[in-house]
């Protein structure tokens, strides 16, 4: 995977240079291209690397500053997969949550949407705590609150574990569903933002297990639970 940043205080080759030396004797990094044109960084990895430590292989020269104003932008080796290639994880995941939910519900809406609900919290919050900080950086990108408050990526990862727990013991069915109807409001107004303004970016819905970029799919499974939230509590 190859992620792109932008580096401030490049002024000559010899920085370039600097910079790249100082990245590419990261842990996981398998190579960078400098762009003293753009102020970018492109760098390669074998593995997820956060942010915070390419940061800190620069920590030694102030004078340069990588950040993620251009965001990071997920680049698969070989020729561009399928659209069905490229969402298999997620269409897999979806597939697997309705037929349980299905089969468990009887064909009775209301529990359906309950059991569906409680898959979807489950194993997403499953695959973000695979890596949370990853999945932090990742969400902190487009979220609005993660965005302000890098905390957020954090706790976010447990609230949908605990509403997944709620929704699977029918615990206080008003206020989860009311919850889930807050939170996942806010969270589709940085996807929608992301999705608009046409941003290359990782979707951190699965974490960072699966290399899935945001688009219509992820504004589907966030208006997905706010549809069904919204059903349930006037139900």
């Amino acid at each position: 995977m190859k992620h792109t940043y932008a580096i401030s205080g490049l002024t000559c080759g010899g920085c370039a240079a600097k910079v790249k030396g100082l990245l590419s004797g990261v842990d996981g990094v398998t190579d960078v291209v400098i762009d003293l044109g753009k102020g970018e960084a492109e760098v390669g990895m074998s593995r997820h690397v956060g942010t915070r430590v390419l940061k800190e292989a620069l920590a030694g020269y102030p004078k340069y500053q990588l950040s993620e104003v251009a965001a990071p932008v997920v680049v698969e080796e070989g020729e561009a997969a399928s659209w069905l290639v490229t969402y298999k994880p997620i269409l897999l995941l979806f597939g697997y949550i309705t037929t349980v939910a299905l089969i468990g519900g009887s064909w009775n809406a209301g529990v359906f949407m309950r059991i569906f609900m409680s898959g979807f919290f489950l194993s997403f919050s499953f695959f973000k705590l695979l890596n949370l900080s990853a999945f932090a950086e990742s969400y902190a990108m487009y979220d609005i609150v993660a965005r302000r408050w890098a905390a957020w990526g954090y706790i976010y990862a447990f609230v949908e574990l605990g509403l997944g727990v709620a929704f699977a013991i029918n615990m206080f069915p008003f206020y989860t569903n009311l919850i889930t109807l807050v939170v996942m409001s806010v969270s589709i107004v940085g996807v929608l933002q992301s999705v608009l303004n046409k941003k290359k970016i990782r979707c951190a819905c699965l974490g960072a297990v699966f290399n899935l970029p945001m688009s219509t799919v992820t504004i589907i499974e966030d208006a997905l639970m706010i549809g069904m939230s919204a059903v349930a509590l006037v139900m």
